[in-house]
Protein backbone atom coordinates (compact mmCIF):
# COMPACT_ATOMS: atom_id res chain seq x y z
CA UNK A 1 0.00 0.00 0.00
CA UNK A 2 1.52 3.41 -1.19
CA UNK A 3 -0.42 6.53 0.20
CA UNK A 4 0.04 10.05 -1.50
CA UNK A 5 2.53 11.63 1.08
CA UNK A 6 2.28 15.47 2.00
CA UNK A 7 5.73 15.67 2.77
CA UNK A 8 7.31 13.34 0.18
CA UNK A 9 11.19 14.43 0.84
CA UNK A 10 10.86 15.05 4.40
CA UNK A 11 13.19 13.03 6.63
CA UNK A 12 13.42 13.33 10.19
CA UNK A 13 16.53 11.38 10.64
CA UNK A 14 18.48 13.72 8.64
CA UNK A 15 18.31 16.60 11.98
CA UNK A 16 19.82 13.90 14.37
CA UNK A 17 22.91 15.82 14.50
CA UNK A 18 20.53 17.95 16.49
CA UNK A 19 19.28 16.12 19.04
CA UNK A 20 21.29 14.76 22.26
CA UNK A 21 22.75 11.51 22.15
CA UNK A 22 20.34 10.07 24.61
CA UNK A 23 17.55 11.08 22.29
CA UNK A 24 19.46 10.19 19.07
CA UNK A 25 20.11 6.47 20.25
CA UNK A 26 16.30 6.22 21.35
CA UNK A 27 15.50 7.21 17.80
CA UNK A 28 17.92 5.49 15.82
CA UNK A 29 17.03 2.40 17.83
CA UNK A 30 13.54 2.46 16.24
CA UNK A 31 14.90 1.79 12.88
CA UNK A 32 16.56 -1.16 12.97
CA UNK A 33 15.94 -4.73 13.91
CA UNK A 34 17.12 -5.76 17.34
CA UNK A 35 16.56 -9.52 17.94
CA UNK A 36 14.38 -12.31 18.40
CA UNK A 37 11.18 -11.48 20.34
CA UNK A 38 11.15 -12.21 24.16
CA UNK A 39 7.55 -13.40 24.83
CA UNK A 40 6.06 -13.63 21.28
CA UNK A 41 5.81 -16.54 19.86
CA UNK A 42 6.49 -17.14 16.13
CA UNK A 43 3.08 -17.65 15.84
CA UNK A 44 1.98 -14.85 18.10
CA UNK A 45 3.98 -12.45 16.29
CA UNK A 46 2.76 -13.77 12.70
CA UNK A 47 -0.98 -13.03 14.10
CA UNK A 48 0.06 -10.24 15.47
CA UNK A 49 1.66 -8.90 12.69
CA UNK A 50 -1.80 -9.66 10.46
CA UNK A 51 -3.82 -7.58 13.43
CA UNK A 52 -1.97 -4.77 13.18
CA UNK A 53 -1.76 -3.92 9.84
CA UNK A 54 -5.24 -3.87 9.68
CA UNK A 55 -4.94 -1.38 12.62
CA UNK A 56 -2.98 0.54 11.20
CA UNK A 57 -3.55 0.11 7.45
CA UNK A 58 0.28 -0.81 6.59
CA UNK A 59 1.61 -3.36 5.58
CA UNK A 60 5.08 -2.49 5.40
CA UNK A 61 7.50 -5.02 6.72
CA UNK A 62 10.16 -2.95 8.61
CA UNK A 63 7.38 -0.46 10.14
CA UNK A 64 5.31 -3.65 11.48
CA UNK A 65 8.71 -5.00 12.84
CA UNK A 66 9.08 -2.49 14.80
CA UNK A 67 5.28 -2.63 16.46
CA UNK A 68 5.96 -5.90 17.04
CA UNK A 69 8.87 -5.57 19.16
CA UNK A 70 7.36 -2.47 21.11
CA UNK A 71 4.55 -4.75 21.74
CA UNK A 72 6.90 -7.56 22.78
CA UNK A 73 9.11 -5.12 24.97
CA UNK A 74 5.81 -4.05 26.68
CA UNK A 75 4.25 -7.08 27.51
CA UNK A 76 7.75 -8.06 29.12
CA UNK A 77 8.32 -5.05 30.80
CA UNK A 78 7.85 -4.41 34.76
CA UNK A 79 6.38 -0.92 34.10
CA UNK A 80 2.88 -0.78 35.96
CA UNK A 81 0.12 -0.48 33.37
CA UNK A 82 -1.96 2.49 35.21
CA UNK A 83 -5.96 1.00 35.41
CA UNK A 84 -7.14 -2.27 34.39
CA UNK A 85 -10.69 -3.16 35.18
CA UNK A 86 -11.45 -5.74 37.91
CA UNK A 87 -11.84 -8.90 35.74
CA UNK A 88 -9.31 -8.08 33.42
CA UNK A 89 -6.01 -10.13 33.71
CA UNK A 90 -2.39 -8.63 33.08
CA UNK A 91 -1.87 -7.18 29.88
CA UNK A 92 0.68 -9.85 28.67
CA UNK A 93 -1.89 -12.35 29.61
CA UNK A 94 -4.63 -10.04 27.76
CA UNK A 95 -3.14 -10.20 24.52
CA UNK A 96 -2.22 -13.70 24.63
CA UNK A 97 -5.23 -15.11 25.38
CA UNK A 98 -6.81 -12.72 23.19
CA UNK A 99 -4.69 -13.62 20.08
CA UNK A 100 -5.15 -17.53 20.58
CA UNK A 101 -9.23 -17.29 21.51
CA UNK A 102 -9.14 -14.68 17.99
CA UNK A 103 -6.93 -17.76 16.24
CA UNK A 104 -9.63 -20.46 17.65
CA UNK A 105 -12.30 -18.06 16.42
CA UNK A 106 -10.66 -18.07 12.82
CA UNK A 107 -10.51 -21.75 12.69
CA UNK A 108 -14.39 -22.32 13.41
CA UNK A 109 -15.40 -19.53 11.18
CA UNK A 110 -12.95 -19.93 8.25
CA UNK A 111 -11.29 -23.30 8.91
CA UNK A 112 -7.46 -21.23 8.60
CA UNK A 113 -5.30 -19.44 10.79
CA UNK A 114 -6.04 -15.41 10.99
CA UNK A 115 -3.01 -14.68 8.86
CA UNK A 116 -4.30 -16.92 6.07
CA UNK A 117 -7.75 -15.45 5.72
CA UNK A 118 -8.41 -12.61 2.94
CA UNK A 119 -7.88 -8.98 4.21
CA UNK A 120 -12.23 -8.39 4.18
CA UNK A 121 -12.44 -11.98 6.16
CA UNK A 122 -9.82 -10.21 8.67
CA UNK A 123 -11.60 -7.41 9.29
CA UNK A 124 -14.93 -8.97 9.16
CA UNK A 125 -14.02 -11.15 12.26
CA UNK A 126 -11.70 -8.21 14.05
CA UNK A 127 -15.07 -5.72 13.90
CA UNK A 128 -17.00 -8.74 15.39
CA UNK A 129 -14.68 -8.54 18.77
CA UNK A 130 -14.41 -5.11 19.19
CA UNK A 131 -17.57 -4.09 18.82
CA UNK A 132 -18.87 -7.66 20.88
CA UNK A 133 -21.04 -8.69 18.34
CA UNK A 134 -19.11 -12.71 19.27
CA UNK A 135 -17.37 -13.55 22.01
CA UNK A 136 -14.03 -14.01 21.88
CA UNK A 137 -13.62 -16.55 25.21
CA UNK A 138 -16.59 -17.86 26.89
CA UNK A 139 -14.99 -16.97 30.25
CA UNK A 140 -14.34 -12.89 29.50
CA UNK A 141 -17.05 -11.04 30.14
CA UNK A 142 -17.70 -8.34 27.34
CA UNK A 143 -15.73 -5.68 29.31
CA UNK A 144 -12.61 -8.10 29.05
CA UNK A 145 -12.90 -8.64 25.44
CA UNK A 146 -13.18 -4.67 24.86
CA UNK A 147 -10.50 -4.06 27.31
CA UNK A 148 -8.40 -6.76 24.72
CA UNK A 149 -9.18 -4.75 21.76
CA UNK A 150 -8.58 -1.56 23.05
CA UNK A 151 -5.14 -2.40 24.86
CA UNK A 152 -4.25 -3.95 21.52
CA UNK A 153 -5.04 -0.92 19.29
CA UNK A 154 -3.46 1.74 22.07
CA UNK A 155 0.08 -0.68 21.61
CA UNK A 156 -0.21 -0.99 17.93
CA UNK A 157 -0.88 3.01 17.25
CA UNK A 158 1.73 4.35 19.83
CA UNK A 159 4.52 2.15 18.42
CA UNK A 160 3.31 3.15 15.03
CA UNK A 161 3.56 6.79 15.50
CA UNK A 162 6.73 6.60 17.42
CA UNK A 163 8.55 5.18 14.33
CA UNK A 164 10.68 7.51 12.54
CA UNK A 165 9.39 7.06 9.02
CA UNK A 166 5.88 7.43 9.89
CA UNK A 167 7.30 10.76 11.88
CA UNK A 168 8.81 11.88 8.15
CA UNK A 169 5.84 10.76 6.49
CA UNK A 170 2.96 13.14 8.48
CA UNK A 171 5.42 16.33 8.64
CA UNK A 172 6.48 15.50 12.39
CA UNK A 173 9.74 16.85 12.67
CA UNK A 174 10.84 14.93 16.11
CA UNK A 175 12.12 16.03 19.14
CA UNK A 176 13.48 19.70 19.33
CA UNK A 177 15.39 19.00 22.45
CA UNK A 178 17.72 20.38 23.12
CA UNK A 179 17.64 23.11 20.40
CA UNK A 180 13.65 24.45 21.23
CA UNK A 181 11.00 25.35 18.86
CA UNK A 182 10.76 29.10 18.05
CA UNK A 183 8.21 30.02 16.09
CA UNK A 184 5.37 28.89 18.01
CA UNK A 185 2.83 31.23 16.22
CA UNK A 186 0.32 29.35 14.08
CA UNK A 187 0.98 29.03 10.44
CA UNK A 188 4.73 29.38 10.99
CA UNK A 189 7.10 27.10 10.97
CA UNK A 190 10.54 26.97 11.87
CA UNK A 191 13.62 26.06 9.22
CA UNK A 192 13.64 22.34 10.05
CA UNK A 193 10.03 21.34 10.01
CA UNK A 194 8.35 19.51 7.38
CA UNK A 195 6.83 21.88 4.67
CA UNK A 196 4.04 20.68 2.61
CA UNK A 197 4.87 19.75 -1.41
CA UNK A 198 1.68 19.19 -2.63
Amino acid sequence: MRKMLKYPSFDVMKEQNHWDPHTRSIVSSRMRRRREYRLLTRLEAEQLRSVCSLLVDDDRSEILTYVLEHIDDTLCGQKEEGQRGPDTPPQSELIRKGLEALETMSHGFHARPFQQLSPAEQKELLTNVAEVRLSLRGDWPAAVQKAFFIRLLTLTVEAYYSHPQIWSEIGYAGPAYPRGYIRADRGHLDPWEAKPER
